[in-house]
């Protein structure tokens, strides 16, 4: 019986994944390092420092830990600088009506991503509040696909894995989900997330009963 449902952040909350690939870009452009919107697929999900070393391998460039927490600061402060003009109305469409059905359901609800920004989101976002677990980057060692982020927030739900649903639109975090041993729900396509249990495009007009169904 599922009694937890553990949200992504980006792309599924709400979508930040603009505010990334301009952040990163510039950055990987000052750089000299290409970067495009294809690129841009393979950070979804992984942390802030994994990301930087992807894009360093692409453009064949090492660089010393100091210049790299320097660019990981510099893209942050960028990020940030996006972020402050968030408001209610960045919600995904349905997300908020989903998550208000989920609470009358008594299904508990939970946030688990790798953003180390994500309290500062939900804040912006006005729905801090509608979460009783909020697991970030900062609370966790190992990035997506490593199920930590979703393992640490079903223990602090107080329940099994086998409980919880994970809604995810990254394949990262779809795979996190499933070592995790938890139902992932795709947003996207069954072509982009193949490892999803089951998909949806938006959440206007659905319950999780009626998703879980379509297992």
């Amino acid at each position: 019986m599922i009694k937890g449902c553990i949200f992504d952040l980006d792309g599924v909350i709400c979508d930040t994944a603009q505010f990334h690939f301009i952040a990163w870009k510039e950055l990987a452009n000052g750089l000299g390092i290409p970067f495009d919107e294809a690129f841009n697929e393979k950070l979804k999900g992984v942390s802030r420092v994994d990301s930087l070393e992807l894009i360093l391998e692409n453009g064949n460039l090492t660089l010393d830990t100091s210049r790299k927490e320097e660019l990981l600061n510099l893209k942050n402060q960028r990020y940030l600088e996006l972020v402050e003009g968030m408001s209610q109305s960045d919600i995904l469409p349905g997300m908020a009506e989903f998550i208000f059905v989920l609470a009358a359901g008594g299904i508990l609800k939970g946030v688990g991503s790798s953003s180390k920004n994500a309290k500062r989101i939900l804040d912006k976002l006005r729905i801090t509040k509608a979460f009783e677990v909020i697991v970030d980057g900062n609370m966790i060692k190992n990035s997506k696909p490593h199920p930590e982020v979703f393992l640490k927030c079903a223990d602090l739900l107080g329940l099994e894995p086998s409980e919880c649903v994970v809604i995810e639109d990254a394949q990262a975090g779809v795979e996190a989900a499933k070592r995790a041993g938890m139902i992932a729900i795709g947003v996207g396509t069954k072509e982009n997330l193949p490892n999803a249990d089951t998909w949806v495009t938006d959440f206007r007009h659905r319950t999780l009963d009626d998703i879980l169904k379509e297992i």
